[in-house]
């Protein structure tokens, strides 16, 4: 007995097989080899062709079978997970309009802050948890007033992973973790928020049917077998967002439990279990995979522009030529905790929600050159990175999301023993790094919907734990220290 788990990214599509019974991923592949491409015919523009998304879907999913060697009446339930934000149109006959406007596109951004304006900034958050912002609900609005010829064909809108999912069945459906993240619901009455969607002018009838999360959400239809291979009739059980389905795929389902990535950019995404806001609107807040009527649980994302990028800055241009990260990390470790008074604030990739959408750019702080190398430099790197973190954290905190555990991937910063030590100790949290990505964690999530699993916790009963951080109470003032010096740096910029 096998599952299905889809990935749909902006740069690749990727498909996993995951043995029900055992957890193990059978077989992977992702397309295209390279980055897909991203149209920008205007600055600030970004799109995507969804049938590209279909195509690199095909070619990911004949790999697996071919990988696996799997029958394919022996896969019992498919799970999506998919970029979020993103805008497709399609007209009665489901055929799409235009390109997907997707995450990364800006151009909604007036049209979200004049509704934010305009509708009162108390009643957005009490209701939305957020500005309209550059979200799904905005990227349309800006359809219907540029593009009104293709505005009045629409008959659905939907999100990247509902297109997935109707291009596999011939259905359409959404989710109320989707329209969350679109800005189409309202917390407080628990449906589609109609003032928001009055305010636009939108029909109520775009809106698809809703399903849960976990649960039938549609069937491979004749046509789709014939396309993917696979058997028609097999169930659609889940789908969700990247970074819920990433706290997902990392068994994050309750209040006070973390889900962190730090790549180029860093998230961290914590589980709340009461409908609360940021008034500042520094992060974001949408419902989880398992947030019901009866059971709050939203999603709070923080996103770090200047993370790994300031790490692979410093490799670039600070550290020894041909150095390792590695190696990188030996360096630093011969430089003890708060890297000699220096303090780096590494908010070098643009505006920062997190600091109300300032740009401040990257700064180093303390720097004697008399006493500091490039060790101190590659330590300070780390350090202050971790710190925008502690920093993010705290407002989640402020919010009553009480910070226990982190779960991440073993990949990326957290490989660095410096990296996560760190946040470990300014953070008083406990780290356990796992062995998973989101494919996988589609994978189970479709277990789970399809009643296969009967809750989370046997789903991931074999998720491996590949380390375990514990912070250490004897360098708790030295990280403390530390974090005081950095934070009255970044005052002093904002």
């Amino acid at each position: 007995m096998y599952l299905l788990g889809y990935d749909i990214g902006s740069s690749s599509v990727k498909a996993s097989l995951v043995d029900a019974q055992t957890g193990k991923c059978l077989s992977s592949a992702f397309y295209p080899k390279s980055e897909a491409a991203i149209m920008a015919i205007k600055p600030g523009w970004a799109e995507q062709d969804p049938s590209a998304w279909w195509e690199n879907l095909k070619l990911a999913t004949s790999s697996v079978l071919s990988g696996s060697g799997v029958d394919p009446k022996d896969i019992k339930a498919i799970g999506i997970s998919y970029q979020m934000h993103g805008l497709v149109c399609v007209d009665k006959n489901l055929n799409v309009l235009r390109p997907s406007i997707i995450w990364c596109d800006s151009r909604a951004v007036p049209y979200g802050q004049k509704a934010f304006d305009e509708i009162g900034h108390e009643r957005c958050l009490s209701h939305l948890l957020n500005s309209p912002g550059n979200f799904t609900a905005s990227k349309l609005a800006w359809v219907k007033e540029n593009e009104p010829e293709i505005f009045e064909k629409i008959d659905k809108i939907m999100l990247p992973g509902d297109y997935i999912a109707m291009k596999l069945s011939g259905t359409i459906c959404t989710t109320v973790s989707g329209l969350s993240e679109g800005m189409f619901w309202d917390f407080q009455k628990n449906e589609v928020a109609g003032f928001l969607m009055d305010y636009y002018g939108f029909d109520h009838s775009l809106i698809p049917e809703i399903k849960p999360t976990f649960s039938e959400q549609g069937r491979v239809n004749a046509w789709a077998a014939q396309e993917l291979g696979l058997k028609e009739g097999t169930p659609i059980t889940y789908r969700g967002g990247d970074q819920p389905n990433n706290a997902l795929s990392l068994n994050v389902f309750n209040p006070g439990e973390i889900a962190s990535t730090a790549g180029t950019s860093g998230v961290v995404y914590g589980v709340n279990g009461e409908v609360n806001y940021d008034p500042k609107s520094r992060v974001n807040t949408f419902a989880h995979v398992n947030h019901t009527a009866e059971q709050t649980r939203l999603g709070v994302l923080l996103c770090i522009n200047g993370t790994g990028i300031l790490n692979s800055w410093v490799k670039r241009m600070v550290a020894p030529e041909g150095i390792s990260y590695a190696e990188m990390n030996t360096l630093a470790a011969q430089v003890p905790i708060g890297s000699g008074g220096i303090s780096i604030l590494p908010f070098g990739n643009g505006a920062e929600r997190m600091l109300e959408n300032r740009e401040i750019g990257c700064s180093l702080h303390g720097v004697n050159f008399n006493l500091h190398g490039k060790e101190h430099i590659i330590r300070a790197a780390q350090e202050g990175i971790v710190f925008s973190f502690k920093y993010g954290i705290d407002i989640m905190e402020q919010m009553g999301i009480p910070v226990q555990k982190i779960h991440a991937g073993h990949a990326n910063m957290f490989l660095s023993p410096i990296f996560r030590n760190t946040l470990a100790g300014v953070t008083g949290a406990t780290i356990e790094l796992y062995d998973t990505d989101g494919s996988v964690g589609a994978a189970k999530g479709a277990g789970m919907g399809a009643g296969i699993y009967k809750d989370n916790n046997e789903a991931f009963a074999t998720l491996e734990k590949l380390a375990v951080i514990e912070p250490n109470a004897k360098d708790r003032a030295a990280y403390d220290e530390a974090y005081a010096r950095w934070k009255s740096a970044l005052e002093k910029q904002i």
